[in-house]
């Protein structure tokens, strides 16, 4: 166990003059001290997801970003306009290459940065973020390598830097609404959760502009950047390659790693045909495109089954390949109740129903009353403040959260105990569709201290 830093030590070492944090016994903890009234950020990555997170820091009075760093001179240059648009002073750039968010990263005028890059970077920059004693927001993804995970953990300990899981989707109003009648025990014992991403990325994935093999052969007019590294991901690996959409809003039902332990997991995957039949079937495609040359490992459909120490089972389906609405496909089935996410675009979409409590029995009821009633205080004090934010609202809550703990000095709700964990089921789905379904061991990145840690995420009615 790392011997816990002394503060004034600690301070002196990370030229974190007011943001100092340190690290227990108990797991990653704010020191005790007076609150900071200002976090002082920097970017690193501003494509068209770290351009979310600029335009939320850029509203607020308590943030001042620093510096950006991101060597796409077409992203930056929006980024730049964005923040020009919003009449903020216009932060130092770091544009020389992929490398070049360490000299970002070697400012003494940056508290915390927001990662929002491609997946294969997030553990390094992070990684380097904590060792320069930045406090790391970093966004979705799954793993690259097991050990990936065990790298943030550690580092996160031996430093004594805490690191937020970025996941958004664990805020979504009706998630929320459902995590709210979970806590009041409306679906008794919970014993079966499902969620997922299930999204036609095919257009982003070959751009409709540039294609990710530099063959000279675009689609379209415009540029995705996604399709610049994403895509790669679908040519290299098959496995559950975007778990946390899924997985963190029902792992925090289920108080994992606060009382609860994901313990077992296995995966298989359906045969790859989606990517080859649009690139022949696009319009400007075709048999012979140099696209229609290239195998795609990832199955279109990947099916992931979760087990918990306490008896629970999860499933998550990973479809990004397959000509469908978007949907995340959640599900919360308990002793006494169960709800099903429809998700046509609204606040009350989907289904519910209970056992002695709803109107008729065996009948799906509309979930429009319930998710009112139970709507959750969170929603109810910042809807305002979350209007036209990205996702529906959900990049408001997600980024208040980030920044209201560091000013605060109070442990993040998605830790690096949460990031590890989710991540971890890409290297061990991969690994499990390798070995034809074979069950994996989950590590538990708490060491132990998941028994003893509370449940706590969104009850303090700030974040």
């Amino acid at each position: 166990m790392t011997t816990p830093l002394h503060r004034r030590n600690f301070i002196k070492q990370t030229g974190m003059a007011g943001m100092a944090v340190g690290f227990s016994v108990s797991g990653i903890r704010a020191f005790a001290a007076a609150k900071t009234d200002k976090v002082r950020v920097g970017m690193i990555g501003v494509g068209l997801r770290g351009q979310n997170h600029l335009e939320m820091m850029l509203q607020r009075e308590d943030v001042e970003v620093i510096a950006l760093a991101d060597p796409d001179p077409r992203m930056m240059a929006d980024a730049l306009a964005i923040i020009s648009k919003a009449g903020k002073k216009t932060p130092v750039t770091f544009p020389n290459g992929n490398l070049d968010f360490n000299n970002l990263l070697k400012r003494d005028d940056i508290d915390a940065v927001i990662i929002a890059t491609p997946w294969q970077w997030h553990v390094p920059q992070a990684i380097a973020a904590m060792k320069a004693g930045k406090i790391p927001g970093v966004e979705v993804c799954g793993a690259v390598k097991l050990q990936d995970c065990w790298d943030m953990v550690n580092t996160s300990e031996q430093t004594g830097i805490p690191v937020m899981m970025l996941e958004n989707v664990c805020y979504r109003r009706d998630i929320l609404a459902v995590y709210n009648m979970v806590r009041k025990g409306m679906f008794g014992e919970l014993l079966h959760l499902q969620g997922g991403y299930e999204h036609d990325l095919r257009g982003v994935k070959f751009n409709d502009g540039i294609t990710p093999y530099n063959s000279g052969v675009e689609f379209g007019e415009k540029a995705f950047s996604e399709a610049r590294w994403r895509t790669q991901h679908s040519v290299d690996r098959n496995g559950e390659l975007y778990p946390t959409h899924g997985l963190g809003p029902v792992a925090m039902m289920l108080d994992v790693n606060r009382g609860n332990l994901l313990t077992r997991v296995s995966s298989i995957a359906t045969k790859s045909r989606g990517l080859h039949k649009y690139i022949v079937n696009h319009p400007k495609g075709g048999e012979n495109h140099p696209n229609a040359k290239v195998k795609f490992k990832l199955g279109d459909i990947v099916t992931t089954q979760i087990q918990t120490i306490n008896g629970e089972t999860i499933v998550l389906t990973h479809d990004t390949n397959s000509p469908r609405p978007y949907n995340l496909g959640f599900r919360v089935q308990g002793t006494e109740g169960i709800w099903q996410d429809n998700r046509s675009g609204g606040f009350g979409d989907g289904l519910i129903y209970f056992e002695g409590k709803s109107a008729k029995a065996h009948q799906w009821e509309n979930p429009d009353k319930y998710m009112q009633e139970f709507d959750h205080p969170l929603w109810k004090k910042y809807e305002k403040s979350a209007e036209g934010s990205g996702h529906g609202g959900m990049d408001f809550f997600v980024d208040h959260a980030f920044i209201e703990c560091i000013k605060r000095k109070v442990h993040f709700p998605m830790d690096v105990y949460d990031l590890a964990t989710w991540y971890s089921i890409t290297p061990l789905s991969e690994k499990s569709i390798a070995e034809g379904g074979q069950v994996q061991d989950i590590p538990d990145f708490t060491r132990g201290k998941w028994k003893t840690r509370n449940p706590d995420f969104c009850m303090g009615g700030e974040y």
